[in-house]
């Protein structure tokens, strides 16, 4: 084969596990947004270089542009080659992408394959990725999903992550959101991903599955905070064959106080959250509430909002949207150490 190839979506996605390095050749904010799963950001410019050939381009000219572009693409491609990449052996194989498989990737990749490195070139570059991802997700994989079911704090989570721990297929939709899901589900220093990185991590995890085995999954909305899961997905989960995890109400509370332990430091960053909640429940409850976080009510004010708000809300939206609920399996947990979420997950695992 030739160096570099230019390879299409189709010939590069099936076979990206083969490359020994995958470079988005963008700027960092757009990397931020979005990337091959994988990649490494080795911008040929950078943000600020590309605001100024932007600009030039605009208000000079295209060939003023690259004057000022092409020796700012090459002083960063050989900063890579001599520091990122200096040792790397003559069999090396990296993939190179930029926005549309142009001018940055197409430098990158012109001098790597001078140097001797068999360099592959992504034709349409993200953008070519992107409608791949796009459309791989209007029709996903056929899988055996298996959704959990259970109300707020009875350990959903938990068992999905103890059942990946022992090797079963798990889709971790709150996980790849970076949030819990609900209106005190932000995750504290975590901001969530855009979605369209939201869509590449689903994309990444289903393309992995074995469509010979179940896929555990927990019983989402569609919005997972400001986040979509895509609708096909959604729908194959909502008729999937579900599992009704139940725990009793102290150990429900006692679990949601370990997982929200920043609100019970934080009485004042869950009494912000809770006035989300004014419209359903009125002033008047509201302000109880915040009263019983701000004098260290917590575990009472946490049974309250299981009784009052969380579990109606969740069976209402259960019944409605996971056809098979009324026949989901019953798996009770005794409590919420370590061996009672193995000994479920075992169960469930087989």
């Amino acid at each position: 084969m030739k160096y570099p190839a230019v390879l299409g979506v189709d010939d590069v996605l099936p076979m990206l596990d083969q490359f020994d390095t995958i470079i988005d050749a963008r700027s960092e904010s757009e990397f931020a947004l979005d990337r091959i799963p994988g990649a490494i950001n080795c911008p040929t410019l950078d943000d600020a270089q590309r605001v100024l050939v932007g600009t030039t381009y605009k208000q000079v000219g295209a060939f003023e542009a690259k004057k000022i572009g092409a020796p700012l693409v090459a002083q960063n491609i050989a900063r890579y080659v001599e520091t990122l990449f200096a040792d790397k052996p003559k069999d090396w194989k990296p993939l190179v992408y930029c926005w549309r498989g142009g001018n940055r990737s197409g430098s990158m990749a012109l001098i790597f394959a001078k140097i001797g490195w068999p360099v592959v070139q992504l034709d349409g570059g993200y953008k070519a990725y992107r409608a791949y991802v796009a459309a791989a997700l209007e029709n996903p994989p056929a899988l055996d999903f298996r959704v959990i079911c259970g109300t707020t704090g009875s350990g959903k989570s938990r068992l999905l992550e103890t059942l990946e721990s022992i090797g079963a297929q798990v889709l971790d939709l709150e996980r790849l959101a970076a949030h819990r899901g609900s209106v005190l589900g932000h995750l504290p220093g975590e901001p969530q991903p855009s979605q369209k990185m939201f869509e590449t991590r689903i994309w990444e995890k289903l393309r992995r599955f074995d469509p010979s085995r179940p896929v555990f999954v927990e019983s989402e909305s569609k919005k997972v905070g400001n986040l979509r899961v895509p609708e096909v997905v959604m729908e194959r989960m909502r008729a999937a064959p579900c599992i009704s995890l139940q725990l009793d109400r102290p150990h429900r509370v006692q679990l949601l106080m370990e997982d929200y332990h920043h609100f019970c430091a934080d009485p004042g960053a869950l009494n912000a959250q809770l006035d989300h909640l004014v419209q359903l429940h009125g002033r008047a409850r509201i302000e109880t509430w915040h009263q019983m976080a701000n004098t260290g009510q917590m575990p009472a004010l946490v049974d309250q909002l299981l009784v009052e708000h969380y579990d109606p809300a969740y069976l209402r939206s259960i019944d409605r949207n996971f056809v098979h609920y009324p026949q989901a399996e019953a798996l009770t947990l005794p409590g919420i150490s370590k061996d009672d979420f193995i000994a479920a997950a075992r169960h469930l695992h087989g």
